[in-house]
């Protein structure tokens, strides 16, 4: 995620979604973003809401619409996976907004959790579900840090790619 944030829009709005403790949220708002940091559990968020930050405790999974709006400069997902709700993330990108998601994918069985395939991607999923977008970066396979693990990476923008990070 650091890696590609320089290629969010200075000073936009971020979306963390499934935001869990707060690590990328923290790490956005130091670069001078606002974010809207969700999650269904935001005990450890709430520090990090103020100024810059909005913090939203929701179940994404519970409604069947997206509740989230659009016009965001960045969305980053990390470790969480709800098929139904991939074509609205990449919608609710601004032109020019940049997606960064990363998870688990099939194969991660082998490390642990999650291992149950409704939690993990299919080989190329994320290219596939995010077809709209231009790509900037895609990865997937074997992990070794933070701990051995199977994921899949993307990284795109709802438009054609400005400046690459060095």
């Amino acid at each position: 995620m650091r890696r590609f944030a320089s290629l969010i829009r200075q000073g936009g709005n971020v979306l963390d979604l499934a935001a869990g403790p707060g690590r990328h949220t923290a790490f956005l708002l130091e670069m001078g973003f606002r974010v809207t940091a969700v999650d269904r559990d935001v005990a450890a968020l709430q520090p990090l809401a103020g100024p810059g930050c909005t913090v939203r405790e929701m179940d994404l999974e519970a409604g069947a619409a997206w509740p989230l709006g659009g016009g965001y400069h960045g969305i980053v997902v990390t470790n969480y996976l709800h098929r139904p709700l991939l074509s609205a993330v990449g919608a609710a990108l601004a032109p020019g907004g940049v997606l960064i998601y990363e998870t688990f994918a099939a194969g991660n069985e082998r490390f642990g959790r999650p291992s149950n395939p409704d939690f993990l991607l299919c080989p190329g999923e994320l290219l596939h579900a995010f077809a709209s977008l231009t790509v900037i970066a895609f990865e997937q396979g074997e992990v070794s840090r933070p701990r051995p693990a199977v994921i899949q990476r993307i990284v795109a923008t709802a438009g054609p790619v400005g400046r690459l990070p060095t």
